[in-house]
């Protein structure tokens, strides 16, 4: 395993970061802490010491999960979660607001049995929440021992500079992480905010490397359409979010490179995002060992700078995914970019 600083933390990261929504009862296609376990141990074994869930994951349980398969490790692994959607039909169990995060930090650190929680990211934007209340609140936490750094995630520059600028001005803490949407077929982040978080010396961590499994090469045009859609059924985000025309033309500029070095598609898709400017561990999500088998192997794939430029060149532009502030909102702006 390679390592890496996450950001200006001096925490010291693994180059994978194991997502560990895989892990629940919320969706079939989330394993339970019997299925979860090997695969952690493999990773623990394998060298990745960075971890990442959301209170929101399976309503707690895959906090829960990754608190009891992280138990012994404790001393030596980085937990991340996050903070933001609705855990509760109430009206204050959503959002940024300092009611909603004081009581789930609690829930956090008591599901994920910890002291203390590494990396506490707020889990979009909320428009609703002043800046300067949500900086203060985030580094209360900080300051009362529940928290030891605070990260964001998918939301547009602006605003995140808007953050910054405002803990500074403030002589807060900023966000020392982004946890973005940015794959070989998502790249609209490179406009903007990864060149802002470099500035600003953040870690970038993002989510959905391999575009929901799209990368693994294993979907075909058609799949989108008719009998073959049921296998989609399950993950509508997959098939909004994805399944374009120039997706499938980067894809092939992929497994065509994947053939030259003999390997995976998935580890040509994951290595060339380990290759990208100020990316420090993409967050990647399995079910299988050998899935998790292959993302490790991806960190010692070197990929050459034509074959990189093959795969950025096959690439147009798209509208932007992912920043919406509720999951119902954010299928309608899938559904518009179609």
């Amino acid at each position: 395993m390679k390592y890496a600083k996450l950001g200006k933390t001096g925490i010291t990261v693994s180059r994978i970061c194991l997502g560990m929504m895989s892990f629940g009862n919320g969706q079939e296609w989330q394993l339970e802490i019997d299925e979860a376990k090997p695969i952690v141990e493999k990773a623990i074994d394998a060298g990745i010491n960075f971890f990442d869930t959301a209170n929101v994951y399976s309503k707690g349980r895959s906090e829960e999960i990754t608190g009891e398969l992280l138990g012994d490790y404790r001393d030596d692994v980085v937990i991340a979660t996050k903070v933001r959607f609705a855990m509760g039909s109430g009206q204050n169990d959503k959002g940024l607001n300092r009611y909603h995060i004081a009581r789930e930090i609690e829930n956090s650190l008591r599901r994920l049995n910890t002291d203390y929680i590494d990396l506490y990211q707020i889990h979009r934007w909320d428009p609703s929440v002043s800046v300067e209340y949500l900086m203060r609140t985030l580094n209360q936490l900080i300051d009362g021992g529940y928290v030891l750094h605070i990260g964001a995630s998918s939301m547009y520059t602006w605003q995140l500079a808007k953050a910054q600028y405002t803990a500074e001005l403030l002589g807060l803490e900023k966000f020392a992480t982004m946890q973005n949407h940015y794959n070989a077929i998502y790249r609209e982040e490179e406009r903007e905010m990864i060149p802002f978080c470099i500035d600003q010396g953040m870690g970038i961590i993002p989510w959905s490397p391999l575009a929901r499994g799209f990368l693994s090469g294993k979907y075909k045009p058609e799949d989108k359409e008719g009998e073959n859609e049921k296998r989609l059924r399950s993950d509508p985000y997959l098939k909004a979010r994805y399944f374009r025309k120039n997706d499938f033309e980067v894809l092939d500029a992929i497994k065509g490179i994947s053939e030259e070095i003999g390997a995976s598609v998935a580890q040509t898709a994951l290595s060339w995002i380990l290759h990208r400017p100020g990316i420090t561990s993409p967050i990647v999500g399995v079910t299988k060992l050998s899935h998790l088998e292959e993302a490790i192997d991806a960190v010692d794939i070197n990929l050459k700078q034509e074959q990189i430029r093959r795969i950025d060149e096959a690439y147009l532009p798209h509208p932007i995914i992912g920043h919406s502030y509720e999951p119902s909102d954010a299928m309608i702006d899938l559904q518009k970019n179609k």
